[in-house]
């Protein structure tokens, strides 16, 4: 009986280091100037998603990070308990990457600092990390966030009528109408006090 405990003993054992030993590295890229997240596994692409990151006065930090803490179901204090589902938190000022459901908003700007996914998405994420370890998780986050252009440099930027290619010399002709120009009739003869003589004025 002894010999048989020692046996599963060690077949328990060698199970539990084949199991540490098999665990895959998990890596996360956020890029903020597409606004998409990709995720691989041992260097194989497992997702690609869109996500938002911090708008203007916000912005999401760049840099390589390592997940510090996972929470399931979590409200920010800071910002009137808004949910945060499946937290994947990377640094100690709150910065995490979670679950949102303004999913509307995704693609573009729009969070406090926080790397937003659709609330599916997210679980899929926060799943994947705890099943394979945070030590195997690496966050990379690079990229500027995109700014919008202004209207003053959307107005500035289209092509000015003068720019325009003109049209052949048919196609002008046939779309823009003959025009004549309005002569005015020649004025009367005008006589001169003392020579008497005539003096022709020219109106046109």
């Amino acid at each position: 009986m002894r010999l048989v405990g020692l046996l599963a003993a060690s077949l328990l054992g060698a199970l539990t280091f084949g199991a540490g030993w098999a665990k895959a590295d998990v890596l996360i890229t956020v890029d903020k100037t597409t606004q998409r997240m990709s995720v691989s596994v041992d260097g194989q692409p497992r997702y690609a998603w869109t996500v938002s990151t911090g708008k203007a006065g916000y912005e999401t930090p760049v840099g390589t990070f390592g997940p510090l803490r996972l929470v399931k179901d979590h409200a920010s204090k800071e910002w009137d308990n808004s949910p945060m589902p499946h937290s994947i938190f990377f640094t100690h000022r709150g910065h995490a990457i979670h679950g949102s459901n303004a999913t509307r908003s995704l693609g573009r700007t729009a969070s406090h600092g926080c790397v937003r996914l659709a609330p599916a998405h997210a679980a899929k994420l926060f799943a994947l990390v705890r099943n394979e370890g945070m030590r195997n998780t690496k966050i990379v986050i690079r990229g500027d966030e995109p700014r919008k252009l202004s209207a003053r440099t959307v107005k500035r930027s289209r092509p000015k009528a003068r720019d325009a290619e003109p049209l052949s010399g048919a196609d002008y002709s046939s779309r823009q109408p003959q025009r004549t120009e309005a002569r005015r009739p020649a004025p009367a003869y005008r006589y001169g006090s003392a020579l008497n003589t005539r003096a022709i004025f020219d109106w046109r």
